[in-house]
């Protein structure tokens, strides 16, 4: 980093500021996207079951209706998809135009998207899912951008002492997400039963499905648009981040005005020192291409960042094949333990009240706890050393369930499973899941920070397909008696899950390319107050 006279004040001021109260309203003004995106990936699993009851039920069939793979898989496949495509251009655009000038789109589409999506037209089948993927898909777009923008403006706003904590905590808003979710999917199914009493399944195949079921999904849907446009106003109230002004942007002057007023404290505006560091960097690189203008195509980017690029992206990506095949063993989990009846032998809104009810119990017992051991440990232990631990025990616990699964599969041992099961999402959330989220927005260059940090997220998207997708099909029974109605044959779960325990081990090794930002200031990661190194010190910082 550069000598505290070089350095500016707005950005010391910034990394040195004791926790106050704008780091919590920052935290929750940007926390409400993931809040939104886990209430909507959350309450998608309850709806694809009531949806397949309403929809697609064939008289005189054994079962309840259910999705056919085809449109099971788009119905839930089409919002990873947006999250992907937001991601990239969101990230792009974060650094082109500023982080507050996009930040208000994303949160915009989620509002819309999420009503969209409860509003999905027609009778027929064909058509109300193909609305509900339309709407799916924007609605993922717009969640895709509050990724790369809510860690980036997060990180900026932060002092380095305590700054993984805070972007920890507003990813950690996933986990009320989750329980919101849940929690309202059981208030809302409760109040139906008690207003429409139907027979289960069994009993009356047709009256089991009352005709007001078609008001449960779409309510549940809607209503995550709320806590998202609760928040909008605050979005565009606030300033933009003094990184992007000043080191961006180029206006010393805004960035002073702004965090004097986030601070509550005078700020020089410095416009002499943005001077002499534009013209530093332009001057390295006309000289020797070592300059901090250099963008992310060029040799001086793939020199500094390029391994740490491919270790945030391969991370992610290996992180979110393991933690989004979960789905596949729910079922059986919930099942096995007696939380979930078998579905003929009960009526739809009695299998949504039940289903919320055991993965709020799950998300309550495991998922939140770990979000929150990271947030509170991170800025101590370390973003490396909760990863690497994270991925270890994943790895552990993994080949624990995937070993001797045979012995899991008997009656009396079914607990066990559930809690080696539980051990292994925790540790997702106390590392990985946390630590690949926080990283990527610590350790680039201010006009790249967001983009990188989208390509990151990206990456980690697409895991999450293969892991819910890929692993749908590859975990089918060989034997085909036994193989989903529309799925061909697979390697079946105990070597799925081999399969799984082999991605979190490569998870593990992809981490050493990952720097350590624990109390660093973000330009002593980039390097782009180094004026008189040209970077060599930035380069020293992140190996």
């Amino acid at each position: 980093m550069a000598p505290t006279g070089q350095k500016l004040q707005v950005l010391d001021a910034l990394d040195t500021a004791k926790t106050q109260w704008y780091h919590f309203t920052a935290i929750i003004i940007a926390g409400m996207g993931f809040f939104t995106d886990a209430y909507d990936l959350f309450c998608i699993s309850l709806v694809t079951k009531l949806l397949g009851r309403i929809y697609y039920h064939v008289d005189g069939a054994p079962k309840p209706g259910s999705l056919p793979p085809n449109v099971s898989a788009a119905v839930n496949g089409v919002a990873f998809c947006g999250t992907l495509s937001g991601q990239l251009f969101f990230g792009w655009l974060g650094d082109k135009l500023g982080r507050k000038k996009v930040y208000g789109m994303t949160l915009m589409l989620m509002v819309l998207c999420s009503v969209g999506s409860g509003l999905s037209f027609g009778q027929h089948p064909k058509s109300v899912m193909a609305t509900l993927c339309f709407f799916r898909f924007w609605l993922g777009f717009g969640i895709g951008g509050d990724y790369p923008l809510s860690a980036t403006i997060m990180s900026e706003y932060a002092n380095k002492k305590t700054r993984g904590a805070f972007i920890a905590a507003v990813f950690a808003m996933q986990g009320f997400g989750i329980l919101a979710g849940g929690i309202f999917a059981i208030i809302v199914s409760a109040a139906f039963m008690a207003r429409f009493d139907a027979p289960p399944y069994e009993v009356d195949p047709v009256g089991s499905t009352v005709p007001e079921c078609d008001y449960v999904w779409r309510i549940i849907l809607m209503v995550g648009a709320m806590p998202a446009a609760l928040t909008y106003y605050w979005r565009l109230k606030m300033p933009e981040t003094a990184r992007y002004t000043a080191l961006v942007a180029k206006n010393a002057k805004q960035a002073a005005s702004d965090m004097s007023k986030v601070l509550q404290m005078e700020i020089e505006a410095e416009p002499h020192k943005i001077d002499r560091i534009t013209a530093t960097h332009e001057n390295n690189e006309g000289g020797n291409g070592s300059g901090s203008s250099f963008g992310l195509f060029s040799s001086v980017f793939l020199r500094r960042h390029g391994l740490h690029l491919l270790g945030t992206t391969t991370t992610w990506f290996l992180l979110d094949i393991a933690f989004y095949s979960q789905n596949l063993f729910q079922k059986d989990i919930f099942s096995a333990i007696g939380w979930i009846p078998a579905a003929k032998t009960m009526s739809a809104i009695q299998e949504v009240f039940r289903i919320a009810r055991a993965q709020t119990l799950i998300a309550l017992v495991s998922t939140v706890p770990g979000y929150w051991f990271t947030v509170a440990l991170i800025d101590r232990m370390g973003r490396f050393r909760i990863q690497l631990m994270g991925f270890f025990f994943m790895t552990v616990f993994m080949f624990g369930l995937a070993i001797p699964y045979d012995h899991w599969t008997h009656k009396e041992n079914r607990i066990g499973f559930v809690v080696m099961y539980s051990l292994t999402f925790f540790f997702a959330n106390f590392g990985p899941n946390a630590t690949t989220f926080v990283v990527p927005a610590e350790i680039f260059p201010a006009r790249l920070r967001s983009t990188c940090h989208g390509i990151s997220a990206a990456s980690g998207k697409l895991g999450a397909i293969v892991g819910a997708f890929g692993f749908l099909y590859l975990a089918q029974s060989q034997d085909k008696t036994k193989v989903d109605a529309g799925y061909s044959p697979g390697i079946g779960v105990k070597n799925s899950l081999i399969v799984l325990g082999f991605v979190n081990l490569l998870g593990l090794l992809f981490t050493f390319l990952v720097p350590e930002s624990k109390g660093k200031s973000l330009e002593e990661m980039s390097g782009e107050n180094d004026e008189e190194s040209g970077g060599a010190k930035a380069e020293e910082a992140l190996q």
